[in-house]
């Protein structure tokens, strides 16, 4: 049983490390996200992620590339979660990227980051 605990958290850490995932996105639906992204997301930060929507170019700042795995491996999960659920003035980020927590439940939100994980870090 003490194995089985030690193994585990070797894989989240290095998860963590290596992806910037934590516990709160496994077994998240990554495709659920894709689509809740394309309802939510894309119109600022376009259907693949790079920050490319339509409503960007009137944006300033403009809106974070989702495909910068530099950046983007240095997020948490938790990180994201926090922006999406609660806004970009929460984090200190910009004041355009809405709080998405009361028309998101956490599952959707943790989708989402399944699927943003796909866009930067695989």
């Amino acid at each position: 049983m003490e194995r089985t605990r030690v193994l585990a958290m070797c894989l989240i850490g290095f998860c963590t490390i290596m992806f910037g995932a934590t516990l709160s996105t496994f077994g998240a639906d990554a495709e659920e996200g894709k689509k809740l992204y394309g309802q939510f997301c894309s119109s600022c930060h376009g259907q693949s992620g790079k920050g490319d929507g339509p409503a960007a170019a009137a944006l300033n700042p403009k809106p974070r590339d989702h495909t910068d795995k530099a950046y983007m491996s240095k997020l948490t999960d938790d990180d994201m979660l926090n922006v999406i659920k609660n806004g970009g003035a929460s984090v200190g980020k910009s004041p355009l990227m809405p709080p998405w927590g009361a028309s998101l439940k956490d599952e959707q939100i943790r989708n989402i980051i399944a699927y943003v994980r796909t866009l930067c870090c695989q």
